[in-house]
């Protein structure tokens, strides 16, 4: 556990004394590969790169704002007492799933407004999405937020954080290391959508497989998460996280097949 990447000396103006935060730089490592990603995919499947970035833009903007959300609706109980905390997102403090449910709204309306193919252009984000998102959950693990459950000491992936001011998860007990098994199983999951994109035989398929694995994964990190302010349905059987992940699952089943009668009626 390692919070800061890098303090400015107190002697330079404006920044000295403030710290560029690992959580931080992680999460904007993964906004600029998406871009990438973004702009040199929609080139390839034939969607305007321009209109595309301005979607990215917004579903950006819009899935930090969710993401930020449903962190203060879950962990935060004593938000009114600080609501600047709301702001300072380089501290620590995402819920992918609330990210990913405010794009989703927020890009049905703008990609009619842009006249964007909704599946296709989903498509397109899904690999982005696994990309940063893992990126976040390795910044989470030098946060230490997002730690996993006390396990015995000889297991042999356990990991052990340091004492150390800044510090989110405890120190000096032997953990499962649930972001890193999170960022390895979304490195997983980014191969296997972009090996898949190829041959994809309906728009949307890549978007709803990466729902139905990420929604997988998650629901089996959760039941290693020591976090347990994160909340509840069914305490201690139901996590939120795996209650959104089994409704995304569902939906992502519906919308297969409905996509897949769609796409045989056009042959």
């Amino acid at each position: 556990m390692h919070p800061i990447f890098f303090t400015f000396p107190k002697v330079i103006p404006l920044v000295g004394g403030h710290s560029i935060h690992i959580y931080g730089l992680m999460i904007a490592i993964g906004f600029l590969l998406g871009i990438w990603w973004t702009k040199r995919e929609s080139k390839i499947v034939g969607l305007d790169p321009n209109r595309m970035m301005d979607l990215l833009f917004y579903l950006m903007v819009t899935g930090l704002v969710g993401s930020r959300i449903l962190y203060v609706v879950h962990s935060v109980p004593n938000f009114w007492s600080d609501p600047l905390i709301f702001f300072r997102v380089w501290e620590g403090g995402l819920v992918f799933q609330g990210g990913v449910i405010a794009c989703v709204i927020t890009g049905i309306w703008l990609v009619k407004k842009y006249k964007i193919p909704f599946f296709k252009a989903a498509d397109v984000f899904a690999p982005a999405l696994s990309l940063g998102h893992g990126l976040g959950r390795l910044g989470c693990f030098f946060a230490g937020c997002c730690f996993g459950k006390q396990c015995d000491i000889n297991f042999p992936l356990a990991i052990v954080f340091p004492k150390i001011a800044e510090g989110v998860a405890p120190h000096g007990i032997p953990l499962y290391p649930t972001q890193l098994g999170e960022f390895f199983g979304e490195m997983i999951i980014l191969i296997t959508l972009i090996l898949y994109r190829k041959k994809k035989k309906f728009n949307g398929s890549v978007f709803l497989i990466y729902m139905i694995l990420y929604s997988i994964l998650r629901s089996v990190i959760e039941l290693f998460r020591g976090d347990l302010i994160r909340g509840f349905i069914i305490e201690p059987y139901l996590s939120n996280g795996q209650f959104i992940s089994l409704l995304s699952i569902l939906l992502a089943v519906f919308f297969w097949i409905y996509l897949t009668k769609q796409a045989k009626k056009q042959l």
